[in-house]
């Protein structure tokens, strides 16, 4: 038993969504304590009202800030210590709250001689990255063979039952993006961007508006498309609107792109069918259930579970999985985008 288990995880946005697919789990064990998630403070309003969450704690990762933040939370008694990240700043920070409290670590965390490495007992996901004992090549193959989805692996990591995302939204918050979407009929929408330094992951401006134009000669007038996306996708998304904006009767609404957090994944909420590249609009999409057509070529589609709901559309070029950031993504046409959103909508 432990006075209570301390996660960290700070980063990327999505990934700190995904890993709440691990809070039921956590939450069902014997004796359990209280759970403290210690996240980023841009992280910090995707898991503060989550249910199953005692208390968050926000962190700028700073590694030379460790033993002050160490030092601010008190003695707790044993803890395990979940350990997500593989930057150096969380990893010192597993490192010393485990040697304060004399507590467990599973997952990352620097050694006595600075290096970063991870506990035996997360070998099946580190193994597959930045940290892996085995050399990037080994990894890289590992994560391209791996037919196991996030969720799996933590629970059979953790020794826990595996469950899903959730994100806590207030009904107010999607009144008001429902509202500010407007219109009537099936409402699309288009995340296809993929911020700067994954280029691949997403649609060009092209493919995007010839994706909407197929869904609109086939549904009519009854569907109606949101283009949404962050603020580096602000140009682009500039761009799939006019363009769209020209085509005869096609109703289309930018969602803009210097939302909050919470907005944005209202916006997502009201979607009837969520259109996304692997970004974080993606796991809000299956945090909220919303049906979701997920598009991946540099990146694992096995990884991210759609628990029935949707659709994965993978890269069948040779380099898929391979975390290129120039990897070949041609192969997600528009045509097959089409048919994986109208299968959705028919079910």
């Amino acid at each position: 038993m432990y006075d209570r288990i301390l996660l960290i995880k700070t980063g990327a946005l999505g990934d700190v969504l995904r890993t709440t697919s691990i809070l039921p789990g956590l939450r069902a064990l014997e004796g359990v304590g209280p759970i403290v998630w210690v996240t980023s403070p841009g992280a910090e309003p995707l898991v503060r009202d989550h249910p199953l969450v005692d208390e968050v704690l926000t962190w700028d990762g700073d590694p030379e800030g460790v033993d002050a933040f160490v030092a601010s939370l008190g003695s707790k008694g044993p803890e395990w210590i979940l350990s997500f990240d593989d930057e150096l700043g969380p990893c010192r920070l597993a490192t010393r709250l485990g040697a304060h409290s004399g507590s467990r670590v599973s997952g990352a965390y620097e050694d006595e001689s600075g290096e970063l490495g991870y506990t035996d007992d997360v070998e099946v996901w580190f193994g597959m990255g930045l940290l892996s004992r085995w050399g990037k090549p080994e990894a890289d193959k590992r994560k391209r063979e791996n037919e196991l989805t996030h969720g799996r692996i933590f629970a059979s990591m953790l020794g826990i039952k595996d469950s899903k995302p959730s994100l806590v939204l207030s009904g107010a918050l999607v009144e008001e993006a429902r509202d500010n979407l407007g219109g009537r009929g099936v409402l699309i929408g288009l995340n296809t961007g993929a911020g700067g330094r994954w280029s691949s992951k997403g649609l060009s401006v092209e493919r995007s508006v010839e994706l909407a134009v197929l869904l609109h000669d086939a549904l009519g007038s009854n569907v109606r498309f949101a283009i949404l996306g962050g603020v580096l996708e602000a140009e682009r998304n500039r761009r799939i609107v006019e363009l769209l904006g020209a085509v005869e009767d096609l109703s289309v609404v930018d969602g803009g792109t210097d939302n909050g957090l919470l907005e944005f994944a209202a916006q997502v909420a009201c979607c009837d069918v969520l259109v996304s590249s692997d970004s974080m609009a993606l796991h809000m999409g299956v945090a909220l259930e919303r049906p979701v057509a997920a598009f991946f070529a540099p990146t694992s589609g096995a990884e991210v579970d759609l628990f029935g709901r949707g659709r994965s559309i993978r890269s069948t070029s040779s380099d898929y999985c391979s975390y290129r950031p120039d990897a070949d993504n041609s192969s997600i046409t528009p045509e097959r985008l089409c048919s994986a959103v109208l299968e959705l909508l028919n079910e």
